[in-house]
């Protein structure tokens, strides 16, 4: 799967106030990102179609991500 590159996440961690990131906690937390972003995406897929549009937007995630 992996999607998302690992930089960023080293990154995340680091404004998060670490110091230094292992590659294998910057890989889990990809993996948290992504499976959570999925269910998202999945959501508001489902919220377009409810609603007859073929396009997912904003609202459409906005509303998914806070369910």
């Amino acid at each position: 799967m992996s999607e998302l590159p690992l930089a960023p996440m080293k990154r995340i961690v680091k404004l998060s106030g670490a110091g230094r990131v292992s590659e294998e906690a910057a890989e889990a937390l990809r993996d948290v990102i992504e499976d959570a972003a999925l269910e998202i995406a999945r959501r508001a897929v489902q919220l377009a179609r409810h609603a007859g549009r073929k396009t997912v937007t904003k609202g459409d995630i906005k509303l998914a991500a806070r369910e």
